[in-house]
């Protein structure tokens, strides 16, 4: 390929290079950054389920195939100037379209039985046809730099400028969590992206009058000499190329957010880290070699597959594993793309096959998989497949070949023998050991088996069997418990399992992502008793034993129902109604054979309201609940727009004078406590915080240790737990309170690891 520093004096950077540079860098812009910011938009009316992302990016995705397919018909209009003029009227007309930026009401109110389609609607109605519209001028403007710079070493390549493409998306992307989002609004992002599109339009128009004013003619300038055909088995190794990074995008971008938060920050370090890939291999001069690639990418996946089962650690080394796996994997795959790149005359040809492969691998985790899978397998599915994308040789394995893919046979059997002997029903037996050291234990197999794998990298399809017998004896290693029953909604993976506790017997446990949303012991003397964070000993089961102490009829709002433990408490009197945005958890609450909290332990009928509570909740008459119980949780992490000042104060406005609030506030990842004391200190109501640990004499699995901040409109309504110590008044925190408008889940994160 030839480089910049080759060209000829008068061709080096020539202005008409420069502003084609510029419109695109632009361009780029606009489009990467209306992607997080229509995610965050969004993200509140489904719950904050990282679901909402993996959707939002395949409607990205195709509109972006929609808009490179729009480029290339467009190819096909002669003259150069009817298809500037014909994109500058398409740009106007999508601009009046949507203007303001905003999520649109025109499909209703969110659909949490349906989401999908409800999702699809309000994103194609709000952003779809600028998005579109954007996303064609990258091929659009190379194509058009190729005709208008052909015959000079510019033109022979005018794949150079994707990489001003992918450098401004990746612009975009960074400053979006670390500068737009802690600095700006959602009112003032959404004016000044919509400010930003207008700008945009102007920008085409001044290039279109300087190359007109430069190059008289230009833009009549003939289309390019037509190569050889591409034949299908080229075009599908294109979208199979394609395809595999964008489903691991999205696949380590849904491990990652799990147990933290689906949030922009998140989202757009996998992305960033993807289009960052496109930008190397597509340069004049890569600065990673596809060898050493493909060298970082098999010593990286072998380890991944080991230990992407493995939940709990050093979050910050399991990130930086996670994502130094994907960097490596996407990159060899659109290096090898590079490589396999046609002429100029089929650009956009090119671009539009990627973009198809871009949208099956992103339909695939999406749409596909959550029906196919009952758990999150996509993920370990896709590094596995990657591993065929590597160069194949097709000559006989060597003898030494053989004996290192033996050998990953062979100690892959290992651990999950080995972790069977050391536990039953995850709990240890052998050797005094406890579960996470006999883990740790049944782990060195596994090491020796990346070892033995990263050996064979050179045989691709060898390499692929390797990958795929590790991640099978991980994900049996990882397993603490015996799963009865695993199913998958929009919203999460629900699992149930049957322990065997030494103190109370036979427990069984509801699992939501990796973390515990409910228990319930079988043993008639405990059937009935609210265990883990529901005990009547924690923060949660105090605030319900005061509110019952004061009326005999108790109006009672939980939001979030798990396994329906709260309905334990419920007398005849009261009145108990669950908020819960996925209808899976309230089928399996309500069925006997799984949880029997609500059939069998409430006294009368408890009713459930399905939908996002900050929605549902809006329909509740003000002054209704003596408690209303905040305990909503995705896997363990809690959906931001539910301790905002404004979700806060809707929270109150349902109380009576002296009615309780409870937030439910444990965090694994997070520190959301000082938002949520800021929020109640800017709205100016009496609260109290306390810190529950665990009691060491308990029964296993009858409590759990938990964090809750308690409001009330009243101090009258706090003065109970005012005479208890342990109910605590902080002082005044400088973290600023969380708001619909701002949210900044960076900042906790760093609190989090900072308190460790």
């Amino acid at each position: 390929m030839t480089d910049a520093t080759a060209l000829p004096q008068g061709q080096r950077s020539s202005p008409t290079a420069l502003l084609f540079a510029l419109a695109i860098f632009t361009s780029a812009v606009l489009v990467f950054s209306v992607q997080p910011l229509m995610g965050r938009l969004l993200l509140p009316l489904l719950g904050g389920s990282p679901s909402v992302w993996n959707t939002s990016m395949v409607f990205f995705q195709t509109a972006l195939l929609v808009g490179y397919a729009y480029a290339h018909l467009l190819q096909r209009v002669g003259p150069l100037k009817w298809q500037v003029a014909i994109h500058l009227a398409l740009l106007v007309l999508a601009l009046i379209s949507f203007w303001p930026l905003g999520v649109s009401d025109m499909v209703g109110v969110p659909d949490t039985r349906h989401p999908i389609p409800w999702l699809l609607g309000s994103l194609a109605l709000s952003v779809g046809a600028p998005f579109a519209v954007l996303s064609a001028t990258a091929p659009l403007l190379q194509a058009w730099f190729a005709r208008v710079r052909r015959g000079t070493a510019e033109g022979e390549n005018p794949y150079v400028l994707y990489a001003a493409s992918n450098i401004g998306s990746f612009v975009a992307l960074i400053a979006y969590p670390a500068l737009v989002e802690p600095l700006a609004g959602l009112s003032q992002q959404t004016l000044g992206w919509s400010i930003g599109y207008g700008l945009f339009i102007l920008v085409i128009l001044g290039l279109g009058a300087v190359v007109w004013r430069g190059d008289k003619g230009v833009l009549d300038a003939p289309a390019l000499e037509p190569s050889t055909p591409v034949s299908w088995a080229r075009r599908l190794t294109w979208i199979g190329m394609a395809a595999l990074p964008s489903s691991l995008m999205l696949g380590v971008t849904t491990h990652l957010s799990v147990d933290v938060a689906s949030a922009p920050f998140l989202w757009v370090i996998p992305l960033a880290l993807y289009l960052l890939t496109f930008v190397i291999a597509f340069s004049r001069s890569p600065a990673i070699s596809l060898t050493t690639t493909l060298i970082v990418q098999a010593a990286a996946a072998a380890v991944c597959a080991a230990l992407m089962p493995m939940t709990n650690g050093n979050w910050f080394v399991l990130l930086t594993l996670h994502l130094t796996t994907f960097f490596f994997t996407a990159l060899m795959c659109h290096q090898r793309l590079a490589s396999l790149r046609p002429p100029p005359d089929r650009l956009t040809e090119f671009f539009l096959w990627l973009a198809v492969g871009g949208v099956l691998g992103g339909a695939f985790n999406a749409m596909v998989a959550p029906v196919i899978f009952n758990t999150v397998v996509e993920y370990p599915l896709a590094l596995c497949l990657a591993a065929l994308a590597r160069p194949w040789t097709r000559t006989r394995l060597s003898r030494d070949e053989l004996m290192w893919g033996a050998a990953v046979a062979v100690l892959c059997l290992i651990p999950p023998i080995l972790f069977w002997w050391l536990s039953v029903d995850g709990r240890p037996h052998q050797m005094g050991l406890d579960w996470e050291t006999a883990r740790m234990v049944v782990l060195l197999p596994l090491g020796a088996a990346a070892i033995c794998a990263f050996m064979v990298r050179q045989r691709a399809r060898l390499f692929f069997v390797a990958l795929c017998l590790i991640s099978l004896a991980a994900s049996q290693v990882a397993v603490r418990y015996d799963w009865t029953e695993s199913d998958r909604s929009f919203f999460g993976v629900l699992r149930r399992a049957d322990v065997d506790f030494r103190e109370v017997g036979d427990v069984r446990i509801l699992m939501h992502g990796t973390t515990l949303h409910g228990a319930q012991i079988q043993a008639a003397e405990w059937r009935c008793r609210p265990s883990l964070y529901y005990a009547p000993t924690t923060p949660i089961g105090e605030s319900v034993i005061v509110t019952q102490n004061r009326t005999d009829h108790a109006v009672i709002g939980v939001v979030g129902q798990g396994a329906g433990s709260m309905a334990a408490y419920k007398r005849a009197g009261d009145q108990l109604s669950f908020f819960e945005i996925d209808p899976m958890v309230d089928r399996w609450a309500r069925d006997p054979a799984r949880f029997s909290y609500i059939s069998e332990c409430a006294d009368g009928p408890v009713r459930t309201v399905i939908g996002d509570a900050r929605l549902t909740l809006r329909n509740e008459p003000a002054g209704t609940y003596d408690l209303l119980l905040v305990d909503a949780f995705s896997s363990d992490a809690v959906p931001t727009h539910m301790l905002t000042v404004e979700a806060i104060r809707e929270y109150l406005r349902l109380l009576k004078p002296d009615g309780l609030l409870v937030l439910h506030l444990s965090n694994r990842n997070l520190e959301i406590t000082t938002p949520t004391l800021a929020a109640a200190q800017e709205i100016g109501v009496p609260y109290l915080h306390k810190l529950y640990g665990e009691n060491p004499d308990a029964p296993q699995m009858s409590e759990a240790s938990t964090e809750a901040v308690v409001m009330s409109p009243t101090a009258e309504g706090l003065a109970p737990f005012a005479v208890d110590p342990r109910w605590q008044l902080n002082v005044p925190t400088n973290t600023p309170a969380w708001t619909d408008d701002y949210v900044n889940l960076f900042g906790a994160m760093v609190r989090e690891a900072r308190s460790d």
